[in-house]
């Protein structure tokens, strides 16, 4: 509860004085009579059903409450309405054969600390650590429309831009390293991502593209054209080369499991070309953890506007302060001169 004239509550202070002055005050100066037989019987009935000051003590009471009245307090319910102008975000997966491999931090360094890492869950492939970095980038934008292609030999359109994040991350779980035809082809999800957001009416539209291979794919249109597409429709491209020397990928062929070294594909000219011609960022994920990273960063780098005005709706207590003043100052005037009355 607030006061719009709180200076008005300084008012207390002579109440104060002049409730200690009336309560303190010597009794009126009397008349000496031969008897008080005659008026002893009203006093005692008097005293009796209400005391001398309590006429007084509601006269108080109701000027206490009308300077609280008259600071006007009220109470406000505030409410913040949230208007965001959001982004939107395609994200470009590869799902090659090959992002099953495991990248393997520097920390790793034998072949019993590996098995017991994956044994684990430690360490997962590079499609689901890129699956649960995207699962932390997707809840900390609630407010853009993200849509998610997957890619590999061809590109398929797995969700559009869309609010619906539940329904996005739902077929996120659902995708497997190789489900499309192998091969690793960049130009079409790249232009298949702008056909998604050339019509967009955000006012910024954003391309983040993960592979961990080198383009193989002959299509109608090469990498660095599509991203001139994205340039001439304002889509700015990131660019995420998964990998790193230090990978494995288990065998398990032939009833027995084996660990075998692979080594990083992915062109990283290319991706960095990319990245420029669109003014987007050219990444490098090592590991789990450099991934992690690199989606923070780009979380970072695009951020929602959002613009949280507050409204505050006031209920006045004034008027039923002031009703409750007046029910006090009639019942202390009924009071004083019915029930109080005394003669001096």
């Amino acid at each position: 509860m607030t006061f719009a004239y709180p200076w008005i509550l300084t008012a207390y202070i002579p109440l104060a004085i002049i409730a200690w002055y009336t309560l303190r005050k010597k009794p009126l100066p009397s008349v000496l009579v031969s008897s008080t037989k005659a008026f002893q019987q009203q006093r005692d009935a008097g005293r009796k059903r209400a005391p001398a000051n309590l006429p007084i003590l509601l006269y108080l009471a109701a000027a206490i409450i009308m300077v609280t009245a008259l600071a006007r307090p009220r109470q406000g319910e505030e409410q913040v309405i949230i208007r965001a102008e959001g982004i939107d975000i395609i994200l470009a997966l590869d799902l090659s054969g090959s992002m099953q491999v495991i990248d393997v931090p520097r920390s790793i360094t034998n072949n019993n600390q590996l098995k017991n890492a994956i044994t684990s869950g430690e360490l997962q492939n590079r499609l689901e650590a890129a699956k649960k970095e995207i699962r932390k980038f997707v809840e900390k934008r609630p407010n853009d429309r993200i849509g998610l292609i997957g890619f590999a030999g061809s590109p398929y359109n797995i969700c559009p831009p869309t609010l619906d994040h539940a329904w996005l991350l739902k077929h996120l779980d659902r995708l497997k390293p190789g489900i499309l035809n192998d091969g690793t082809g960049i130009a079409a999800p790249i232009a298949s991502a702008v056909r998604r957001l050339e019509k967009s009416d955000a006012k910024r539209r954003v391309l983040v593209l993960f592979t961990d291979g080198s383009n193989n794919i002959n299509a109608r249109i090469t990498p660095r054209q599509a991203a001139q597409l994205a340039k001439s429709c304002k889509v700015a491209i990131y660019t995420v080369g998964i990998g790193s020397n230090n990978a494995f990928i288990i065998d398990n062929s032939f009833g027995m499991s084996r660990i075998i070294p692979v080594r990083e594909e992915f062109d990283e000219p290319l991706l960095q070309e990319i990245a420029d011609i669109t003014a987007g960022k050219y990444y490098q994920a090592f590991d789990p953890e450099g991934l992690a990273e690199v989606m923070n960063e780009i979380n970072k780098l695009e951020k929602t506007s959002i613009e949280q005005p507050k409204y505050i709706e006031y209920r006045e207590i004034a008027p039923l302060l002031a009703a409750i003043a007046l029910i006090l100052l009639l019942l202390g005037f009924f009071i004083e001169n019915t029930f109080s009355l005394s003669i001096p």
